[in-house]
């Protein structure tokens, strides 16, 4: 089984919990992309057999999520999970709302929070500070490729839609609002419904992957391994270089001219994806292999 499962994480499961269930259920190698918190539900891209080698080639790295804030008060973590560390005692007008949100659109600096799953020294930062040590992170910058208010929620939320960049946190992005409207707050609920080229509308849940795994058709949810790749140019070999490029060898650039020098693209045996390679001169060298001898 080689290809990719649009799984719907649920709530309160940590993404390598989801991660290790279809492990079990396929057999096969498996990985993800794009950590969720274990609170949040939505989007999350499993890797099984060798599309685990497809990570780092990824065309599409933006995000689109639904999100909550509450103007109850700042948490330590950010979110509904943590402990009160500042009051919320005003709750911000549709219109203010409105007016702060584009000093958070287009490229912003962001400290990511001290509970996150970046390492210090191998150690991931929430388990330092869940010992009570000192974590400061550094500001670095992300996108916000659109950033919207929907609906009020209660008598003290509101919802957001967003799309980013990768390593954009929501929670922060909450936080930060607060802040800038001296109202603190934090992000209450948060839904994934597009990871790149997973979107929410195919996803499927644990349940229907338990179900199909039962019924021996887990193969006919797997997504293909170009799925990601797609904004990568393709590259078709001719019969009289099929053996070469099978062995992983090098291609002559001529298969792909308009492709420009340090340029990846998917390359192709008929209706079989190969790998990804990569322009260098007067040739197209393997990035990475997916099948037969360039493995």
């Amino acid at each position: 089984m080689n290809g990719f499962i649009n799984l719907l994480k649920p709530p309160g499961m940590s993404s390598g919990t989801a991660v290790a269930i279809v492990k079990r259920l396929t057999g096969e190698r498996v990985g993800h992309a794009g950590t969720l918190d274990p609170e949040a539900a939505g989007v999350l891209p499993i890797m099984v057999g060798r599309a685990t080698r497809l990570l780092d080639y990824f065309t599409d790295k933006g995000k689109s999520y639904v999100a909550e804030i509450a103007f109850s008060g700042a948490t330590d973590t950010q979110d509904a999970q943590g402990v009160i560390v500042e009051e919320g005692k005003k709750i911000p007008s549709r219109e203010e709302i409105l007016a702060t949100l584009p000093a958070f659109t287009g490229e912003i600096m962001q400290r990511p929070p001290a509970y996150s799953a970046i390492k210090r020294g191998g150690v991931p930062l929430y388990a330092l500070a869940r010992k009570g040590e000192m974590v400061i992170t550094e500001a670095r910058k992300t996108d916000i490729f659109s950033l919207e208010l929907g609906e009020k929620t209660g008598e003290n939320g509101y919802m957001l839609h967003i799309d980013c960049g990768g390593g954009t946190y929501i929670r922060t992005l909450c936080h930060d609002l607060g802040q800038a409207m001296n109202a603190p707050a934090h992000m209450r609920f948060l839904l994934r419904t597009r990871a790149g080229a997973f979107h929410i509308e195919n996803a499927v849940t644990l349940e229907e992957i338990q179900l199909a795994a039962e019924e021996k058709r887990l193969d006919q949810l797997l997504l293909p391994l170009e799925t990601p790749l797609m904004l990568l140019p393709e590259m078709q070999v001719p019969k009289k270089w099929e053996k070469l490029a099978r062995n992983g060898g090098k291609l002559p650039s001529a298969l792909l001219p308009e492709l420009e020098e340090g340029a990846r693209c998917r390359i192709y045996i008929q209706d079989t994806l190969l790998g990804v390679g990569r322009r260098a001169g007067d040739e197209i060298r393997f990035d990475v292999g997916l099948t037969g001898g360039n493995e």
